[in-house]
């Protein structure tokens, strides 16, 4: 046995004891959410017309989805929620009139790399002073 033929085969024992593999390694990204209006937990004085959300990668319109909803679990969106045709990684919803109170955005969503994505947050309206 030659000296490389030696070292190949006492690398190839001694690695997997030692718990280290040597494998290629693959970067998936997934779409993240990165911003969005309301922010997350924004305190806002007046109630907005609209949620936008941007997410890291285009989306899959017709596999995406965003809602809002009460404190007391009523859906309060217009249930018209849509990939923009301007960018598609933006996703909205409108809204109707709301109140003071605490809501929560919720959006489930599938980016074009095949990724099922699902977020939530929160966001507040201020009773009128």
């Amino acid at each position: 046995m030659n000296r490389r033929t030696l070292v190949k085969a006492l690398v190839s024992l001694v690695l997997p004891l030692l718990g280290v593999t040597v494998r290629p390694v693959l970067v998936e990204s997934h779409a993240v959410l990165v911003k969005s209006v309301p922010a997350a937990r924004a305190v806002l004085s007046r109630p907005p017309g609209r949620v936008q959300l941007w997410f890291s990668e285009r989306l899959e319109p017709a596999f995406s989805s965003a809602s809002v909803w009460s404190a007391s679990g009523k859906q309060v969106d217009n249930r018209d929620a849509s990939v923009s045709p301007d960018d598609p990684k933006e996703l909205s919803v409108s809204l109707g009139t709301l109140e003071a109170g605490t809501y929560t955005v919720r959006c489930r969503i599938l980016s074009v790399d095949g990724h099922v994505v699902e977020a939530n947050f929160p966001f507040t309206i201020k009773p009128a002073s």
